[in-house]
């Protein structure tokens, strides 16, 4: 099921729910910044350097994606993919979850932006 962009994010004591379930990335651009274009008129853009696994990080210490120096090659894999699970922490964290099973984590100053108007 795809949810509405024009929720809110979901707030909790220590992280944010952002309303991304069922949402497809159907581009992926890269220039000094990663972005992740999905339905609906979202984009996850990260800045600062990530890890994607095929699981949590404590299981899989997965690949680095550094977008400041485009070694992002790693990434191309989720063209496509559904996300399944999409939460900032207030400590800066951003974790992502996917139907193909990777995880795609941002340990500092991810910046989600959506919705068409």
């Amino acid at each position: 099921m795809v949810m509405s962009t024009e929720l809110e994010p979901v707030e909790y004591e220590d992280r944010w729910i952002l309303n991304l379930r069922g949402l497809s990335v159907v581009k992926i651009s890269i220039d000094f910044r990663l972005t992740l274009v999905l339905d609906a008129g979202w984009e996850v853009v990260l800045e600062a350097p990530a890890r994607l696994s095929t699981g949590p990080l404590h299981t899989s210490p997965g690949l680095p994606l550094t977008p400041e120096s485009q070694d992002v090659a790693a990434a191309l894999p989720l063209f496509g993919a559904k996300v399944l699970s999409a939460v900032v922490f207030k400590s800066g964290v951003l974790r992502m979850v996917f139907d193909s099973g990777m995880h795609l984590t941002c340990l500092r100053f991810p910046r989600c932006a959506g919705g068409a108007d």
